[in-house]
């Protein structure tokens, strides 16, 4: 059985204050909740809040970035020991707002991912194509392509501890969602990738979320696709009222 893993991504989103608010009502509404993992990714200021609040809680914490180095002069970076010492235990990585704003190539988030992991921290490696990608017929190629090198030089086991997440980048933040159909469609394309890096009993234990404008609405449809493990939450991850809507339909 494959973990079913709803993540929320809270972007650049709430203060400490804020956050030790939200997720204290989410730890309540959350509370006795099995079959799902729910982790919530806030921002680095809001990190050590976070984790204090829902200690002890079936809530798990994730960065939303890291820098692949253990300590040294990079200025305004966090390492993936600072995250670890925090008590973080996800990390968001390769976020196609990272690919486009901040231009980071897939070698560069591969070697993120790879830091991850030395440390014991899970990364959801973050794939997804653009319209003109999925108009132009090469959802597939753009992928494969991000998912392979993103994966590169992973070990099996290191793989089993990887998550992945497709998000549709023409999906992300602007209402619109892959059909059911369509989103399993691909999630199937990823798999039948990772068979060909690992092997199928590999492939079939990884998570693969889906992300793009989930909802409370159409999580349900989206999750009960085979191959759609739960999802990467943007929007309606901000507010503990709609989240905790999203989360059951994963269950």
């Amino acid at each position: 059985m494959r973990k079913t893993i709803i993540a929320g991504n809270w972007k650049m989103n709430k203060t400490a204050k804020e956050t030790r608010a939200t997720l204290t009502e989410l730890r309540a509404l959350a509370d006795g909740i099995e079959g799902v993992e729910i982790v919530i990714g806030t921002p680095f200021t809001s990190l050590e809040s976070a984790v204090e609040t829902v200690k002890g809680s079936n809530i798990k914490i994730a960065a939303q970035n890291l820098y692949p180095k253990d300590s040294g002069a990079f200025t305004g970076e966090i390492s993936p020991v600072m995250l670890k010492d925090l008590g973080v235990e996800y990390v968001i990585l390769g976020h196609s707002e990272r690919r486009e704003y901040f231009n980071e190539s897939n070698e560069f988030i591969n070697s993120k991912v790879k830091a991850a992991l030395a440390h014991g921290l899970t990364p959801i490696l973050c794939i997804g194509e653009k319209l003109e990608d999925r108009e132009a017929g090469r959802t597939a190629e753009v992928n494969e392509k991000q998912i392979r090198e993103g994966l590169a030089g992973l070990t099996s086991e290191e793989a089993k501890k990887t998550v992945v997440a497709y998000e549709p980048i023409w999906a992300i933040g602007t209402g619109k969602t892959a059909t059911p159909e369509m989103a399993e469609a691909t999630h199937l394309e990823i798999r039948e990738v990772l068979v060909d890096m690992f092997d199928r009993e590999i492939a079939e234990e990884m998570t693969i979320q889906y992300g793009g404008s989930m909802n409370a609405k159409n999580a349900k449809d989206l999750m009960a696709q085979k191959d759609i493990d739960g999802g990467l939450v943007g929007g309606a991850s901000l507010e503990a009222s709609s989240f905790i809507e999203v989360i059951k339909a994963g269950l």
